[in-house]
């Protein structure tokens, strides 16, 4: 299957309400006013956000869909040229790519995102980009966690830094550091706690986490990504903002894109917060994390054939 299939696959549920909506409001070939109002209302009951939806709205207004023309091909042409012209910018596909430095990486998020299974998938496509990479289990909080990530180790043949549950976290980052650095270990991912954004002495323990690693490799972490769970919805938007505040996100990874019709979600996360995006996760597969591509996305999203 093929990148642009799998994107297609991963936003079913958000295309097919997309499409169904604008069949639904566009009955007429005229947009009036009030086909724009029900436009950006259901562009905001999509999750695209109230700036976004608000942005789209004007340009279409002003753009003057000419009336011979299918309207629903013409806004999904502006809906189209609206999401590369944000998203592109915001790409970051050399993320992946092989590195000649001690990368320490930092993954957040909160329960339940999947942090711990895309940092498994990150780690496959490091290796495979002929890096040499760690996983350090920092949520020592569960012995769960610290098992799976230990699975995961093995199942694509990369070390693990990992200490007894109920220990320190910031010990086991500081000792991954240490390795990174004696051992030359391109990318070292630290798997942390799923932290509530809104519990103070948890996200205490997230900061400690990343400064411990500043003593051994003075500029780490190098990339603070934050995994998000599409599910979620509005929620994010509250996640990213109090993560952000804690310490600056790098890149922010997209889950479960596959199981929802909440897909506009990631529109309003760009709009908001133009913050890269690395990866977007459409499936439960090893390789269904799939590296962020704009063009791809507003196609599927779209649902493009």
């Amino acid at each position: 299957m093929g990148i642009f299939e799998k994107f297609k696959l991963g936003f079913k549920k958000s295309a097919n309400k997309i499409s169904e909506g604008f069949r639904e409001i566009i009955v007429k070939k005229e947009i009036d006013d009030k086909k724009l109002d029900e436009i950006e209302e259901f562009l905001i009951s999509s999750d695209v956000g109230v700036e976004a939806s608000a942005e789209i709205k004007t340009i279409i207004s002003e753009r003057k869909i000419d009336p011979n023309l299918d309207p629903i091909v013409e806004i999904n042409n502006i809906l189209k040229e609206f999401i590369i012209n944000l998203m592109l910018p915001l790409e970051k596909k050399n993320f992946f790519n092989r590195s000649n430095l001690n990368d320490i990486i930092l993954i957040s998020g909160v329960n339940g995102a999947g942090k711990t299974t895309t940092i498994g998938k990150i780690g496959k496509i490091f290796k495979d980009n002929d890096n040499k990479v760690a996983f350090a289990a920092c949520d020592t909080f569960r012995a769960a966690a610290i098992e799976q990530l230990e699975e995961w180790s093995k199942r694509i043949g990369v070390e693990i830094i990992k200490s007894s549950t109920g220990s320190d976290p910031a010990s086991v980052a500081y000792k991954a550091a240490e390795q990174a650095k004696s051992k030359n270990v391109n990318k070292t991912l630290l798997d942390t706690a799923g932290r509530l954004q809104n519990k103070k002495n948890l996200m205490e323990e997230y900061k400690k986490i990343a400064n411990v690693t500043k003593k051994i490799i003075s500029d780490s972490p190098h990339e603070v990504i934050l995994v998000l769970d599409a599910t979620s919805g509005q929620n994010i938007i509250n996640q990213v903002d109090e993560f952000n505040k804690i310490i600056p996100i790098t890149g922010i990874i997209m889950t479960k894109l596959d199981g929802t019709a909440k897909g506009g979600i990631l529109i309003a996360i760009a709009q908001k917060f133009k913050l890269p995006i690395i990866a977007l996760g459409l499936g439960e597969k090893i390789d269904d994390l799939q590296i962020f591509d704009s063009s791809k996305f507003a196609d599927a999203f779209l649902g493009a054939s």
